[in-house]
């Protein structure tokens, strides 16, 4: 089994009503359910939307820091992600497909590299 980060940047988003977003939200929980059912759900959410609410932990002048806000200004940022493992890239494929249908935005999908996966540890 091998895990997947699907996640989309919240530029992609794009602008919708209310109404409209309002509609996604049983679509995404309904595609959770289903990974959850199926047994590849590792973790889903979304991330609160203003960059300014982040903090950053920064350790490489050798002493711990932390400070408000995100560590790099970019107008790109993460706006939500979903975990799985799945057998191969084809289920990553068909699992991303799900949740960029359900949220009706791309997504994009990275495989985590072997040492940092659950079973490693």
């Amino acid at each position: 089994m091998s895990e997947y980060f699907i996640y989309f940047n919240q530029q992609w988003v794009g602008e919708h009503s209310e109404e409209w977003f309002g509609t996604r939200g049983p679509l995404a929980k309904a595609v959770v359910d289903e990974m959850k059912a199926a047994g590849v759900y590792v973790f889903a959410g979304g991330l609160e939307e203003d960059p300014e609410d982040a903090f950053c932990a920064d350790a490489t002048s050798g002493t711990l820091t932390f400070r408000d806000g995100p560590y790099v200004r970019t107008p790109q940022f993460v706006g939500g992600f979903t975990v799985i493992d799945v057998s191969d890239e084809q289920a990553a494929r068909f699992w991303a497909g799900k949740v960029a249908e359900a949220c009706g935005w791309p997504q994009e999908v990275r495989r985590f590299k072997a040492w940092s996966r659950r079973d490693a540890r």
